[in-house]
């Protein structure tokens, strides 16, 4: 059949009353149709808007911790700290819908301000004693203090200041989330081992952020909140599940050929009738028990994201490949990692597509606004989050001990005890 003739028999097919009759249904249905969309816009503005006056109405806290000389906890303590944040509650419907509740998100931040290194947990006023308490029971000898917020002092100025931004994203495409990143305990460290056989993957980055010069600022925030396995199912309307977790044992499933109704693993011989177990490699096996260890803990939603600052003489670019260097730390070839991503500053390395800076100055405008909101979850910088378990985020923020030798990293200088109980009165 030519296209000519294909041609003929659309145009044929629309002779006779057929445009009437659609016709007639378009103007039969349109008020429907237009209350549905004016619907929506407006159900969108609304939600907009009661969000917004409810963040509005709270006040939040920057706390900076300075960490003691001697810090012999592990990465797993930090795992545990970090149970405390896990709150699912979004309100009742009333709350939500009506006063914009949501759940709390908090901000792990760890910042270089001209080499000064410094770690701060940002959170909602209502939340900082709880933090400062479990702060204290799971690292005796910290100091914590309540801080202005230092980003708020930072207001961008396009001739005076360059910004560089990004977000990181997981280098995995396929069932991304469901894959863990390199993790603590594939460093050992759950162990505990000494310091001087210590291999912490933190370290490389906090040493980069203790060599940034005058002028400079690098902020590095994870923005977190609980998980809530609430996705909903495909092909069923109301039916939700877990999509993380699904998707996890959907990957063990195929690595073991195991069928997930039966949990039966391997294939059917069809001559013998007998199951045959299927030969997995050792790489194979790290997979699946680091995909089952990872469901086990609690989840988080989370966003990554650094911003690089520097008055405009000082800027300098291989600071950006510092950056995505240090995060590579936290790689694995058969797991998961991270790459930059995410809507700033990577798609204007060409002259070309940016005159006179006019997207870059707004994008660098846009990226600073966002980080002084702790913005991730909601409009208007809403972004796909990922999905980070405790351990994960307990590798990618803890409080390191002796082995982390960057002398800009402020530390409590000696160590705090009680005074004897037999003093004279």
């Amino acid at each position: 059949m030519t296209l000519d003739q294909v041609f003929s028999n659309i145009a044929a097919s629309f002779k006779g009353d057929m445009i009437p009759i659609i016709t007639g249904y378009v103007i039969t249905f349109s008020p429907l149709i237009l209350a549905a969309l004016f619907g929506k816009i407006f159900w969108d503005m609304w939600m907009r808007y009661v969000h917004a006056k409810y963040f509005l109405s709270q006040q939040y806290s920057v706390i900076e911790i300075r960490l003691p000389k001697e810090m012999s906890k592990s990465p797993l303590a930090m795992e545990l700290f970090l149970n405390s944040f896990h709150n699912t509650a979004d309100g009742n419907w009333y709350k939500q819908l009506w006063l914009g509740e949501t759940r709390p998100w908090f901000s792990l931040e760890m910042v270089s301000i001209e080499g000064q290194v410094k770690f701060f947990i940002w959170c909602r006023k209502s939340s900082k004693n709880n933090i400062e308490t479990a702060l204290y029971a799971t690292f005796p000898g910290i100091e914590v203090y309540e801080r202005e917020d230092y980003a708020r002092s930072v207001v961008f100025d396009k001739d005076q200041m360059k910004v560089w931004a990004t977000e990181f994203v997981f280098t995995k495409k396929d069932a991304a989330d469901a894959y863990p990143i390199k993790t603590y305990i594939d460093y050992k460290l759950d162990k505990d081992p000494k310091e001087e056989f210590k291999v912490d993957p933190l370290v490389p980055f906090l040493e980069f952020l203790g060599s940034v010069g005058p002028n400079q600022q690098i902020w590095a925030q994870i923005i977190i909140r609980a998980h809530k396995g609430e996705q909903r199912k495909p092909g069923h309307l109301f039916k939700k599940h877990d999509a993380w977790k699904e998707a996890a044992k959907t990957e063990v499933n195929k690595i073991l050929m195991r069928d997930p109704k039966t949990k039966i693993a391997g294939m059917k011989d069809e001559e013998s009738g007998f199951t045959k177990m299927p030969t997995i490699s050792k790489g194979e096996q790290e997979i699946v028990e680091a995909l089952e260890r990872s469901i086990t803990k609690q989840a988080f939603d989370a966003g990554i994201r650094v911003v690089y600052i520097a008055k405009k003489d000082f800027f300098n670019p291989s600071n950006i490949g510092g950056i995505i260097g240090n995060f590579k730390h936290f790689s694995s070839e058969y797991l998961n990692g991270f790459k930059p991503g995410g809507p700033w500053m990577g798609n204007l390395e060409y002259p070309w597509q940016d005159y006179k800076d006019i997207r870059r100055n707004r994008m660098s405008k846009w990226v600073i606004m966002a980080y002084k909101r702790r913005s991730f979850f909601y409009p208007p910088f809403d972004h796909n989050p990922l999905v980070l378990n405790t351990e994960e985020l307990a590798t990618l923020f803890h409080f390191p001990g002796a082995v982390a030798s960057t002398p800009t990293l402020e530390r409590v200088p000696s160590k705090k005890s009680e005074a004897p109980a037999n003093l004279p009165i």
